[in-house]
């Protein structure tokens, strides 16, 4: 627990419960990466006096789970952090939110508390003894750390401390998909590669070696790298391979000894981490860069297959209905693949909009993500 008093959320139960309001509560508490603790008291609190519900805390991530002996279960799972605050004056995707008619404006309005607004919504109908019976048990999980490098992951977390609580047949994760099923999801793996030269005073130039115009090569290969698209089980994934990340140079006078540049890879879920490795290996060879002495492999998140032909994916597609496509970014459903565990992405919001300065969600698009996993669970 944190030292903040948490902030008030309303009675889950009540069966007039505004999840579009309740999105705007959540966004009005600031839980940008290392900083949920507040919200996640808020969520506890909220989850703790529905009856059907056993909740356990894990740092700042929460498990609630219904026991009601019935035979399936399935997860909904959202995070609770955001991006930093955008920086530029008057942006409207900040906090506290604000709404503009219908359209609810704020930072983290799609990625992703509107999701986890309607993930509260449906633990009060479905968690407390006067609510409707699911026709699966239930574990929601709200975590913190998706923002950030996946080692501080808060589902992650949860399952090296109590795996058993995220065994499951299903789980839905309520990243934004504008209310339609994104199967599977590209892997991420990011790299530092550094250039060494001889630092000089730039008045003297000709003594030194510039390390910043070392990084020339690597950078024109990027720019002129051509990404794939793969098709995997029937869903087209775009790949990228881009610089995200230039660093060197300690002063204006001094010619620079030490550069660095950061390169995202944005791969297909055809590939394992180990062949998108070497798909990277060779792109930076044809650049003059050598992979043991001047690569560092900073983080690697696996993709995840769609799945879709799974039985308690295509019961969920049908229930859902609408077409599914696939998801371009990386999300937890592959660490839910990896836990044996089928998952899909489905949640209110544009994914396009998430991070940006004027992050928002309309209220028929929170409304009706919830409507539609309310059906799914009634079965």
């Amino acid at each position: 627990m944190t030292d903040a008093v948490a902030p008030a959320l309303p009675d889950l139960a009540d069966p007039e419960l505004d999840v579009a309001a309740l999105t705007a509560l959540l966004l009005d508490i600031r839980s940008v990466s290392d900083e949920e603790g507040p919200l996640t008291d808020a969520v506890e609190a909220a989850l703790t006096p529905l009856d059907r519900l056993t909740v356990r805390r894990f740092g700042d991530a929460v498990v609630a789970r219904t026991d009601l002996g019935l035979a399936s279960r399935v997860v909904l799972a959202g995070h609770l952090d955001t991006v930093p605050l955008p920086t530029v004056p008057g942006s409207r995707g900040t906090v506290p939110s604000m709404w503009d008619g219908d359209v609810l404006y704020g930072r983290g309005a799609v990625d992703m508390k509107s999701g986890v607004a309607v993930q509260l919504a449906l633990a009060g109908l479905f968690g407390h003894d006067a609510g409707p019976r699911p026709a699966h048990d239930v574990t929601w999980v709200f975590y913190d750390h998706e923002e950030v490098e996946s080692e501080k992951s808060g589902l992650g977390r949860v399952a090296r401390e109590a795996p058993e609580l995220l065994e499951a047949d299903f789980a839905v994760l309520l990243e934004p998909t504008d209310g339609v099923v994104e199967g599977g999801c590209n892997g991420t793996c990011r790299y530092r590669v550094t250039f060494s030269g001889v630092a000089a005073h730039s008045g003297r130039a000709w003594r030194g070696d510039n390390a910043i115009h070392k990084l020339g090569g690597l950078l024109t290969v990027l720019s002129r790298y051509e990404p794939a698209t793969v098709t995997v089980e029937g869903l087209d994934y775009r790949e990228g391979l881009n610089a995200i990340r230039v660093s060197g140079g300690v002063a204006g006078n001094v010619i620079p000894d030490a550069a660095a540049v950061d390169v995202n890879y944005r791969f297909a879920p055809d590939k394992t981490l180990e062949e998108a490795h070497a798909h990277v290996r060779e792109v930076f060879a044809s650049a003059g860069v050598d992979w043991d002495s001047q690569v560092e492999v900073t983080d690697a998140s696996a993709a995840a297959r769609p799945g879709l032909d799974r039985p308690e994916a295509a019961g969920f597609v049908a229930a859902v209905g609408g077409e599914p496509q696939p998801k371009y970014g990386w999300t937890d459903v592959a660490r839910f693949s990896a836990l044996g565990v089928p998952a899909v992405n489905f949640g209110p919001g544009d994914a396009l909009l998430a991070h940006t300065d004027d992050e928002h969600v309309t209220r028929a698009a929170v409304e009706a993500c919830r409507d539609a996993l309310r059906v799914w669970l009634l079965g």
